[in-house]
């Protein structure tokens, strides 16, 4: 067999198997609760390793080592960053959200929590939810599919349109069938063969380099900023503003729905403690060896990628360090971290739709088998727009997926650790630091200033000035009750 051949054999495999178990999963889903909260039955592993798979996604196999091939060691501050929020996101907000997402009448999705936790009788915290996750997760989908191209481009030298048009059909068919537990169980599979991946491909690259002393004193030669975790590679100082820039990473998890979805659906609290902990180990390991594996293609792919092209440096290193069949298995990892991240992404916006806007303004009682057909529907819809974005030229995995990340943390993170830990925390808050926390990120990033405060990663002015609104709207609020 050629070398091709034995890839595209690896490739057709893995996906035989995800087929498989998205008709699995599909005679498993009885109603749209199982479609799109697995009827709240996931265990410790699938909980741990669905949430830890569908929030690194493509970009922890093409950006973070991409990032760390072109900026050395201080891609670290990312990692620093994304680790600690993982550690507080599973601490703090992980068992208070399951517990009270099924109190407050069984709450299926985040919008509808947020109504039940604030009464809204209006069902404005619900719309305003599902307009942000829509429109968010329009550019986070069409982020996967831009790694998907990437891949498919750079393995089978397909065109590029063909390349996101295949991966973009593949992630439908079982995201359809299946809903939440074809999901869940593929992002188990596919976050286990992620780490197995990285670990192998991170272990091979730091031995061609003669280990990690030989490595980093490899990158001091080659440019000494490269191994100064406090300037950036042209050796200017990165300041304060660039720390809490990269270090800001670890704010977003507190409002991504495709995270937080995991904490709602996983059997019983009493569950959290023993996935926390495979979640955050899982977690570890795969940051490092990202990081390593950016490092080593820094040494041993000697400078041949530039800008965004230092996204492939993870499939530059399989190509050449492995035989045809382990690049292949190595390969399909990383479509297994793209698909894993665009269902979960397409199931969350496709019940925004659903759940929180058709059944909404539905006055008809609707079946659920209908609200099932219905789902699948707007996942299909859903996946044609971030197609559209996919297919945009110059299209970059790592600022799209910055981008939303800094969108839903800013929108929903403040407004979700509140209503958990702050019980007289009103509706008109949870409104006003939802909205000046989206819009603060979307003018943010369209501010076109060479000023450094503006530098400044947009999900943190974000996530502080939603805090802020907060606090403020729920003072003046009580102040004028009391003086009633």
């Amino acid at each position: 067999m050629t070398e091709h051949a034995i890839i595209f054999s690896a490739f057709i495999a893995y996906l035989l198997l995800i087929f498989y178990i998205g008709w699995k999963a599909w005679r498993s889903t009885h109603d749209f609760s199982d479609y799109i909260l697995g009827g709240r039955k996931l265990g410790n592993w699938t909980t741990a390793i669905s949430a830890g798979a569908s929030d690194m996604s493509g970009w922890l196999l093409l950006g973070l080592p991409g990032y760390a091939y072109l900026a050395g060691m201080e891609a670290i501050w990312i990692a620093i960053g994304l680790f600690i929020g993982t550690c507080l996101n599973w601490f703090w907000v992980a068992p208070r959200l399951r517990i009270d997402s099924e109190r407050l009448n069984n709450a299926l999705t985040l919008p509808e929590y947020l109504e039940y936790r604030f009464n809204d009788n209006s069902h404005a915290l619900r719309i305003i939810s599902a307009i942000f996750i829509l429109l968010f997760y329009l550019f986070y989908t069409s982020s996967g599919l831009v790694a998907g191209g990437k891949l498919f481009e750079s393995v089978f030298g397909l065109s590029y349109t063909w390349a996101v048009c295949i991966g973009a059909f593949t992630i439908l068919i079982y995201t359809c069938l299946g809903g939440f537990f074809a999901v869940s169980w593929t992002d188990l599979i596919q976050g286990l063969l992620m780490a197995l991946a990285l670990s192998y491909v991170a272990i091979l690259s730091v031995y061609n380099v003669q280990g990690l002393d030989v490595l980093f004193a490899s990158m001091t030669t080659a440019n000494p900023e490269l191994t100064n975790a406090f300037t950036s590679i042209s050796a200017e100082a990165l300041g304060v503003l660039g720390i809490i820039s990269l270090l800001g990473w670890g704010l977003g998890y507190f409002g991504q729905p495709h995270i937080l979805i995991r904490f709602m659906a996983i059997k019983s609290a009493d569950n959290i403690p023993a996935a926390r902990n495979i979640a955050l180990g899982w977690t570890f390991l795969t940051l490092v060896t990202a990081l390593l594996i950016g490092f080593a293609g820094i040494i041993l792919l000697d400078g041949q990628l530039q800008g965004g092209d230092s996204e492939k440096v993870f499939i530059e290193l399989l190509n050449l360090l492995l035989h045809p069949l382990p690049a292949g298995i190595c390969l399909a990892a990383i479509l297994a971290a793209i698909m894993s991240t665009a269902d979960s992404q397409l199931l969350v916006a496709s019940s925004a739709l659903t759940e929180d806007i058709y059944k909404l303004f539905n006055k008809n009682k609707v079946a659920d088998s209908s609200l099932v057909t219905i789902g699948r529907a707007t996942v299909i819809i859903i996946t044609l727009f971030a197609l559209v974005l996919a297919l945009q030229a110059n299209s970059n995995v790592l600022d799209l997926v910055a981008y939303a990340w800094a969108g839903f943390g800013a929108t929903f993170g403040p407004v979700i650790l509140l209503s958990l830990f702050w019980k007289d925390m009103e509706k008109s808050s949870a409104i006003t630091g939802m909205i000046t926390g989206g819009l603060t990120v979307i003018i943010w990033k369209n501010i076109d200033s060479q000023h450094p405060v503006f530098q400044l990663y947009e999900l943190v002015p974000g996530f502080l000035i939603a805090l802020f609104s907060i606090v403020i709207v729920q003072l003046i609020f009580k102040t004028r009750s009391s003086l009633q």
